[in-house]
């Protein structure tokens, strides 16, 4: 049997450039995994893909991402054994944070381990991104900016070490509906530039003051309880607060640990998923 660690992601920035012929957007994102992860087994089987999860609203079928991976490593290498996927699942579901990409992406890790494939990183991002925008960057995780549909990964230095607080409302966000509502002629570009020099320079003021998401005032509009939680965190204390990918997850950076008990408390009263990790932000090594 085969575990591979799934780490979830936050957007620093979230810039969205214009909409593809093909029918995605072009964005400029720039993302870093954080210490909440799922935990992935994979054990061999016979025949077939068998996805077990410890989240019940997870599907169990090629609808999930990771039976996804698994398949397309099947079809692309003639696998003829199959392989049973099990989630253990920490991310939640629906959030903005990448958890079922994470998941693919350990998902491809791992199989190229037990069925010997000797992929690199670099190959399993490619195989990733016909599956899923966000699936490269978490193949490799650590720092970067994701541009193109997010498949074109420029990996960036580690960012200040902190704290994150992350909140999730009891809401489902959809993506497309997000994309659908958003208004290129009136979008608010985050500081890209700005916050890849912040981060080169390990400067966690300027980082703090770069944060900036494109699809933030399209959710909000649609969820204001996004904005609440937004309002809320920052009335605790947090040094920044911004909304992950297309939300609803909010996070709040914080420089200080004393801060982090009374963020994370006053939150758990109103919002019944709060966690409080650590900035990771440093890529993965194939074992």
């Amino acid at each position: 049997m085969v575990s591979e660690k799934a780490p979830a992601k936050i957007n620093l920035t979230l810039d969205v450039l214009q909409k593809r012929p093909d029918g995605f957007h072009e964005v400029e994102m720039i993302m870093t995994t954080v210490d909440l992860a799922d935990r992935i087994w994979l054990k061999p089987l016979d025949r077939g893909i068998t996805i077990r999860s410890s989240e019940r609203f997870v599907p169990n079928d090629k609808r999930n991402l990771a039976w996804q991976a698994a398949d397309i490593l099947r079809k692309k290498f003639d696998i003829r054994s199959g392989v049973e996927i099990t989630l253990d699942k920490n991310i939640p579901v629906a959030a903005g944070l990448a958890g079922g990409s994470s998941d693919a992406a350990a998902t491809l890790r791992g199989l190229n381990r037990l069925w010997n494939l000797g992929l690199s990183l670099d190959e399993l991002a490619v195989l990733g991104a016909s599956i899923g925008s966000d699936i490269p960057f978490c193949v490799y995780g650590g720092t970067a900016l994701a541009s193109g549909r997010g498949e074109q990964i420029q990996h960036l230095p580690v960012p200040p070490n902190c704290w994150v607080v992350l909140a999730k409302p009891p809401i489902s966000v959809s993506t497309a509906d997000i994309y659908g509502g958003l208004d290129i002629r009136g979008i608010q570009h985050p500081d890209t530039a700005g916050m890849m020099q912040a981060l080169a320079s390990a400067d966690y003021e300027t980082m703090c003051k770069k944060v900036g998401n494109a699809l933030e005032p399209v959710t909000m509009r649609l969820h204001p309880q996004v904005s609440v939680l937004k309002d809320q965190m920052l009335k605790f204390g947090a040094d920044t607060v911004l909304m992950s990918g297309s939300g609803p997850t909010v996070f709040g950076l914080v420089q200080h640990e004393s801060q982090v008990a009374r963020i994370y408390n006053g939150l758990k009263g109103f919002c019944p998923e709060v966690y409080a990790v650590r900035m990771m932000g440093e890529r993965i090594n194939l074992a």
